[in-house]
C-alpha cells in the first residue's frame, strides 16, 4: 500500500493505493490569506495541520503503508530561519504582486535562456526579490527556502529535498540540465546554501520520523521527491510518454504535455519544465482561474453549488448569446504574462440571468484554455489525446464547451478528481520497488469521450477571434485597469 498526500490551494488530499487501486481517500479544506491587493498567502502550520488531520482519517491502513509521495501546489515560497522556523506567511502561486521584480530579474539576467522560461509573478524568484525589497529583515533571515510540499517533507523526514518538476517552476532551475542555476541564484541574492537538494520525483529523499510515524501509525516509511502538482496528476492520469495529455481543471486551468525532449517557447508565455520521471520533460500553458472563476460565479450569483449552478445552465439550455467573459480574475500567465489583467463580462443586456452569466464564465474559461492551446501547438506540442483531470472533471456538460472550444474530443477517465495525489501515490511504489513508469503509472479507465458537434464547435470557432481581441482592446482602452 501506499500514502499520497497533494497540498492543494483549497485542501489537502491524502489517498490510499492497494495495488495501484485507490481504496481510501480523506480531506482537509484550507483558506486562504489575501493580505493586500494581488496578495495571496497560506500559513504553513495551516499546511501541516490539514495534513496531520487528513492521515489520521486513513489510520486503518497506516500499519500497510510501504512509502509515501508527496504532491502539492507549485512555486509558493516558504521562509526558514537557521532553526528552521517559518518566517513568515507562504506567498502562493496566484501571487500576483512581484510584477516589477519580474522586469528586474528579466533586465539583471537572460532569464529565457538560463531556464527556458519568461519570469512571471507566480514564480518562486520574484517572491524572494519582493521580500529582500519589502521586508530585508526577513530576507536577511532566511536560511532555507522551501516549495509548498517540501515544507510538509521537512515536518515528516527532517529533510530539505526537493524534486526536479516542483523546482522548475521556481526560476532558479536549468531545466535542461536538470540543476540549479547559481547565476539565477545570485541574481535574488542567494545561494545554493539556501536551496533543497534536488531529487527525481520517484527517488527516495528521506525515512517518516519516529515521531510522527508513531503519530500516524505507521512504520518509519521511505518517502519519495513526489513532484509539483501538475506533473502529479499526469502521473496519475497515465500522462507519462509522448503522445497523451491533459487539461487540469482545478483552481487554476493546466493544459499539460508531456515531451521526451526540453523544448523550451518563452515567449509564447509556455512553462518548459522537467516531468516528474527521469529523462522526461513537459510543456505546460497556464491559466490562473479555472474551477475558481466559476466558484466565484456561483458565490456572486447566490446558487446554491458549482454542480448546482452547472446543472441550472444545462438545464434552461442558456447559450452565449452576445456574452463574453474574460477569467483573469487573478492576472493571466499563458499567453498574456499580465499579472494585472482583470476579468471582464462584456455584452451584457437585459435577457442575461444567472444561467446565461455561469455559461458565458464556463466559455471564457475555454476559450482561455484554447489560448493556451494555440501557443502549444506553434511551439510544436505532440498533445495527442487530452484527458480531463481535477475538480472541473466532474461536469460532462462543461467538457462539451470545452470540446468545442477546443476543437477536439476530450478523455474522462475513471478517479479523474483524484488527480495529483493518485500521483504521489504513484511515485511512492516506483521510489520502492521500482518498475516501469508507463506500467506502473497507466491510464485508467475510460468513462466517457466527450465530443462537441459540429455546430457547437463552428459557433465556438466563429467566436473565438472576439474573445482573443477583447483582451488587447481592454488593455489599450482602458490601460489604467492593468496598471491597479
Amino acid at each position: 500500500m501506499y500514502l499520497g498526500i497533494d497540498l492543494g490551494t483549497s485542501a489537502v488530499k491524502a489517498v490510499v493505493t492497494d495495488a495501484g487501486e485507490v481504496v481510501a481517500e480523506a480531506s482537509e479544506n484550507l483558506t486562504v490569506s489575501r493580505p493586500g491587493p494581488r496578495m495571496s498567502e497560506q500559513s504553513p502550520e495551516d499546511w501541516w495541520r490539514a495534513t496531520d488531520a487528513a492521515v489520521r482519517r486513513l489510520k486503518d491502513y497506516a500499519p500497510r503503508i510501504d512509502a509515501i509521495g508527496l504532491s502539492g501546489q507549485m512555486h509558493g515560497a516558504v521562509l526558514l530561519d537557521d532553526g528552521g522556523r517559518v518566517l513568515r506567511n507562504a506567498i502562493l502561486w496566484n501571487d500576483g504582486r512581484s510584477e516589477s521584480e519580474c522586469r528586474e530579474l528579466e533586465a539583471a539576467v537572460d532569464v529565457p535562456a538560463l531556464t527556458g522560461n519568461r519570469a512571471m509573478p507566480g514564480f518562486t524568484a520574484p517572491k524572494l526579490l519582493w521580500v529582500r525589497r519589502h521586508e530585508p529583515e526577513t530576507f536577511e533571515r532566511t536560511r532555507t527556502v522551501l516549495l509548498p510540499k517540501d515544507y510538509l517533507r521537512y515536518r515528516m523526514t527532517g529533510e530539505f529535498a526537493s524534486d526536479m518538476s516542483d523546482a522548475s517552476g521556481t526560476l532558479w532551475l536549468d531545466v535542461g540540465g536538470r540543476r540549479y542555476s547559481e547565476r539565477m541564484l545570485d541574481a535574488t541574492g542567494l545561494s545554493l546554501a539556501h536551496m533543497p537538494r534536488l531529487v527525481e520525483g520517484s527517488e527516495v529523499a528521506g525515512e517518516l520520523r519516529l515521531d510522527v510515524a508513531h503519530d500516524w501509525g505507521m512504520k518509519c516509511v521511505p518517502v519519495v521527491g513526489g513532484a509539483g502538482d501538475q506533473a502529479a496528476g499526469a502521473v496519475g492520469a497515465g500522462v507519462v510518454v509522448e503522445g497523451v495529455s491533459f487539461l487540469s481543471l482545478g483552481t487554476s486551468g493546466v493544459y499539460f504535455v508531456p515531451d521526451s525532449a526540453y523544448r523550451p517557447n518563452p515567449q509564447g508565455g509556455v512553462h518548459a519544465f522537467c516531468h516528474a520521471l527521469p529523462g522526461m520533460w513537459h510543456q505546460m500553458s497556464v491559466i490562473l482561474s479555472a474551477a475558481s472563476a466559476l466558484t466565484w460565479v456561483t458565490a456572486l450569483t447566490g446558487a446554491d453549488s458549482e454542480a448546482a449552478l452547472i446543472g441550472e445552465v444545462e438545464s434552461s439550455g442558456a447559450g452565449p448569446g452576445s456574452l463574453y467573459f474574460l477569467p483573469y480574475l487573478s492576472g493571466e500567465r499563458t499567453p498574456h504574462n499580465d499579472a494585472n489583467a482583470l476579468g471582464a463580462f462584456v455584452g451584457l443586456d437585459h435577457d442575461v440571468d444567472r444561467a446565461r452569466l455561469a455559461y458565458a464564465v464556463l466559455e471564457g474559461v475555454g476559450f482561455a484554455l484554447a489560448d493556451g492551446q494555440r501557443v502549444l501547438e506553434e511551439a510544436g506540442a505532440n498533445i495527442g489525446e487530452v484527458s480531463v483531470i481535477g475538480g472541473g472533471a466532474r461536469s460532462v456538460y462543461w467538457g462539451r464547451i470545452l470540446s468545442a472550444a477546443l476543437g477536439r474530443p476530450l478523455t474522462y477517465r475513471e478517479d479523474a478528481a483524484v488527480g495529483p495525489a493518485l500521483g504521489a501515490a504513484r511515485l511512492a511504489a516506483l521510489g520502492h520497488r521500482g518498475g516501469d513508469p508507463a506500467e506502473v503509472c497507466p491510464q485508467a479507465p475510460v468513462v466517457e469521450t466527450v465530443q462537441a458537434s459540429s455546430e457547437e464547435t463552428e459557433r465556438s470557432l466563429a467566436r473565438f477571434p472576439t474573445y482573443r481581441a477583447l483582451y488587447d482592446d481592454l488593455k489599450e482602452r482602458f490601460p489604467g485597469l492593468h496598471d491597479a
